[in-house]
């Protein structure tokens, strides 16, 4: 098949196709924009270049830039494979692979750790990498934001090396590896009744302070109650399903919500419950935050129903961890929801939550 104009913008997301004129050289689609693309042998080694987006160039330019590099190969020259492999083009090829697998929050940490912590070394030869520039550069990294900052930067650049020795690089081993690990305490702060109280009395009506409010009578992730969406709520059933999609665990989670949680949604505009899926975290959380955070609250709310007397696994159930009694083979065998249970615990929970706020 020629690639074509009409070709081209006849390609859905995913597909590519290969010009019939020019060996090697094609078009695919991905979410909504084309690229060109060049694939050839060089020393008996697979190269696979993007040769630019269709709209800034035409088949007829891209087909020419090809059989130029084409004709540097046949030389016996690699012109793209120094920029092709270095930790920069490395990182982008990676991200996009992802995004399609991983959540929301999870890729855009990922990317802030690739992208901006990592920066310096963007221009290097993945090759080139080696134990001793991760370890300095973990320390500046350490210096220049935070100890955990430097811990997931040194997990994200590790899981890439891992990929990238998996797609064929010529990596000799994860440099990453046997560097030091920055020590994190484990935090484990419960909020007291009175701060609670506190908290759920500084909200307003707008999105966030709804979110907070909902993020305490039901124990969920801010990210899960954030980008919350109206087709995940049985509003005739009291129930929210959170898809796997949008789990942490990848695993589906339907969770009773109680009058006072259902409450708190506002009137439905679009698709997502608050605006087009709350993400301004740090700017609205600046108003209510003292000492300290919104995974502060998922605890506090665990402590407070185990006060209450709900049972672990019930706890556990409404919190969607896989652990405990739902760990390894039994959590296999026992698909029991407890729906009942959690929605009973939930009501007596935000029965508590009313009377400290009283």
């Amino acid at each position: 098949m020629s690639i074509t104009i009409r070709t081209v913008n006849a390609l859905k997301p995913g597909e590519v196709i290969w010009d019939a004129s020019v060996r090697g050289f094609g078009a695919r689609r991905q979410t909504h924009a084309v690229s060109y693309v060049l694939k050839y042998r060089h020393d008996g080694k697979q190269r696979f270049v993007t040769l630019g987006r269709h709209g800034v160039l035409t088949p007829d330019q891209a087909r020419k830039k090809a059989k130029r590099l084409l004709g540097s190969v046949a030389s016996g020259n690699d012109p793209v494979a120094p920029k092709a492999e270095s930790l920069g083009a490395i990182i982008n090829e990676y991200l996009q692979v992802a995004a399609k697998i991983l959540r929301i929050s999870t890729y855009r940490a990922k990317r802030h750790h690739l992208q901006d912590c990592w920066k310096p070394y963007h221009s290097r030869p993945l090759a080139s990498i080696k134990r001793r520039d991760v370890a300095l550069a973990l320390a500046e990294i350490e210096t220049k934001y935070s100890p955990i900052t430097a811990w997931h930067s040194r997990a994200a650049l590790s899981a890439l090396f891992n990929w990238a020795i998996r797609q064929g690089y010529e990596i000799a081993a994860n440099p990453v590896a046997g560097t030091n690990r920055t020590t994190i305490k484990s935090r484990d702060r419960v909020l007291t009744k009175a701060e609670l109280a506190s908290i759920w009395r500084q909200c307003g009506d707008d999105n966030y302070s709804r979110i907070v409010k909902l993020l305490i009578l039901t124990g969920q992730r801010r990210d899960e109650v954030g980008r919350m969406e109206w087709n995940e709520l049985d509003l005739e059933r009291k129930l929210w399903t959170i898809p796997a999609t949008r789990t942490k665990n990848h695993r589906e989670h339907t969770l009773p919500l109680t009058d006072a949680a259902l409450a708190l949604l506002p009137e439905r505009r679009r698709d997502y419950v608050f605006g087009n899926g709350f993400s301004d975290w740090s700017k609205a959380r600046a108003r209510l935050s003292d000492g300290w955070r919104l995974h502060d609250i998922r605890r506090s709310v665990a402590t407070g129903m185990a006060e209450l007397g709900v049972l672990p696994h019930i706890i556990e159930a409404i919190l969607n961890h896989v652990s405990g009694h739902k760990a390894g083979v039994a959590g296999i065998y026992n698909k029991a929801k407890y729906l009942a249970e959690m929605r009973s615990a939930l009501e007596k929970w935000a029965q508590h939550v009313a009377k400290l706020t009283r």
